[in-house]
This record gives C-alpha cells, structure tokens and sequence, in this order.
C-alpha cells in the first residue's frame, strides 16, 4: 500500500485529487496544510461524507506551513511517502504584485523546504511539483506553448512558480530525486474560491449583477483560456504517475526533468463563456468589457499550453468543457455558500 503525502490538501485542486485518490486507490494519504486564505477545510469534510469510515481514515491532516523547514516532529507526523503530490502556493496575481516577497516565501522557499525533506527519503518513488501555465507569458494568437519553451513570467506569481520550478530541475539534476513538473492552466470545479471568473460570474449573473470581462485595450477581444475540469486534472494526474521510467524524447535543451501540460479540452473566450453560463441558468448577461492589462499590468490577454504530449502518450480529458461548465453551474447553484464571500 502506498503512501502519498499532498501539499495544500484543504485547497481547491488538492481536495478533488484526495477525493480521487479515496475512490480509485487504497493509498494512505497525508496532507500538510497551513488553512489560509486558500484553505478551507469543509472541501475535505464534504467529500469525505461520500466515504465510509474506513475510507475516511487513510486520510491524516498535518498543519504546517512550508515557509518553515519540515523539522524531526513534523516529519515524524508524515512519516515515509513513496509519492509527493506538491500543490501548495500562494495563487493571487493581484496580491502577487502588491507584495511579490510573499509569493517569493510561500512560492519559491516552500517548494525547497519540502525538496529538502525528499531529498533525505531512501524510497521515493515520484515527486510532482504542480506549476502553472503563467510562467510562458501571454500566448499570441496561434502560440500554444510546449512544456520546454523558455519562461517569460509577466508578474511576480509567476516569477515564483517559474523559480520553484527550476529548483525542482535542479533538484532532480543534483540530487537525482524522481521529480515530474506538470503546467495547468485555469482550472474550475465544484468548491472553488468565489473569486475566482467561473463562480464569480455564476453569482453575479444569478443576482444580476455586470459582469466585468477581461478584453484587450481596444476593448473587441475578451480574454482566452483553455479551462480543465479539477477532476480531469486528477485523472491526468493518476495517468502520469502510471507511466513507468517515463524519459522524454526530443529537443528540449538540457533539461532532464519530465514535464507535462495538463490542458483543457478547447480554448474559449471569457465573454463566450460567461454567456454560456447566463444561458444555462436562463439569464441575460450584463456585461463589460474592461481594458484589464492597463488597470492590472501583469495579467495577461490569453495563455495556451500545447496538450500533444499527453495526448501522444494516451491522455486527455474525457467529459467535454460544455458538459462540465453545466455541471459545476448546477451543482454551485444547489450549493450556494460556496458562492458567498463571507
């Protein structure tokens, strides 16, 4: 029986993992968690219930925060994984730019902090450090970035993923630790933080309230995403730690690292998605299209992330954006206090 330690466990991405790892393994699961903003634990006791007693048992939170060093007593907590699953990080951009040496802290020494305390594990199976479709930049039309294109961070958030990153290659490099690195890029689900575009605008078009859409200066072009499904990015999650010896063929520099774009199903504009979302819920939008990148430099128009890897080796999602943007609409609607702020 394995065990996997998770990185932000009460987070949004890692809470749907552990519900996945529950369901289709009989793993034993340790999560360190610090329960800030990003933390909530009522993700965890929710998915818990659908699961039996002894179910909910292979789960163990340890709180801590990886600023701090993972010292003798918390390691003994943890105790041995085979499999490190490092999700934990500061994610706000506009927090990011405010105060860039926080996400310098939480972003860049968390990730060595929690490399160190894998360096010193004699059966390591697997460490994979989740990073982030930002560090490539804004992606000009008909750019879809690989995993080995070069960096061109745009704010301070992605400087630190970007960073965390390289340690990560470094890591593998010095210490031969067995680390994968996949680039998500905008992922929705069920139990997300209400600021976040997907249930911000389910809220503000349930109420009927404008929806302010990111465009481009001229104010003609919102803003595109390649937006995956939480639980697809669990499913491609178990798919790359399933794949055995895996060494990457092709010209990516020096790198040894593997790397993998764990991407959505189709690109859509922010206003095409927001009126899918009004129409499902049989609303009008109200709407705006605001010149973002001038107000909040840093953020960038569009960002792709090319899937063909995954997709050469077996894996892309199996439920199509349209059916899952339902899906997390009529479930948020059902569950309104995931829509609140307070």
């Amino acid at each position: 029986m394995k065990k996997v330690l998770i990185t932000g466990g009460a987070g949004f991405i890692s809470h749907h993992i552990i519900a996945h790892i529950i369901k289709n393994t009989d793993w034993q699961i340790v999560t360190i968690d610090r329960l800030d903003i990003s933390g909530n634990l009522n993700r965890l006791h929710e998915i818990l219930e659908q699961f039996s007693i002894d179910e909910k048992k292979r789960l163990k939170i340890v709180f801590h925060d990886l600023k701090a060093e993972i010292n003798s007593q918390i390691s003994s907590e943890i105790g041995k994984p085979d499999l490190i699953l490092h999700l934990a990080a500061a994610s706000h951009v506009d927090r990011s730019i405010l105060y860039p040496m926080e996400f310098v802290q939480d972003n860049v020494v968390g990730t060595v902090n929690l490399l160190d305390f894998a360096k010193k594990l004699d059966k390591l199976e697997r460490f994979v450090y989740f990073s982030t479709d930002e560090i490539f930049g804004n992606a000009p039309k008909g750019v879809s970035y690989k995993e080995y294109d070069r960096y061109n961070s745009t704010n301070p958030y992605s400087a630190s993923k970007a960073a965390a990153e390289e340690f990560c290659v470094a890591y593998e490099n010095t210490y031969k630790l067995p680390i994968y690195i996949t680039h998500t890029m905008n992922v929705f689900g069920e139990r997300q933080h209400p600021e976040k575009f997907i249930p911000m605008v389910i809220q503000r078009v349930r109420d009927g309230q404008k929806v302010f859409v990111h465009s481009n200066e001229e104010k003609t072009l919102a803003g595109s995403r390649h937006y995956i499904h939480a639980q697809d990015v669990a499913d491609g999650l178990m798919f790359i730690l399933n794949l055995k010896n895996y060494k990457h063929q092709g010209d990516f520099g020096n790198a040894s690292c593997p790397k993998f774009n764990l991407v959505g199903p189709e690109e859509i504009d922010n206003l095409t998605l927001a009126q899918s979302i009004a129409k499902i819920q049989n609303k009008d939008l109200i709407y705006e299209l605001i010149d973002n990148h001038s107000s909040r430099p840093g953020h960038d128009l569009r960002y792709s992330l090319d899937p063909g890897l995954l997709k050469s080796l077996g894996w892309e999602p199996k439920i199509k954006l349209t059916k899952r943007i339902e899906e997390v609409v009529n479930w948020s609607l059902k569950n309104k206090h995931w829509l609140s702020q307070n």
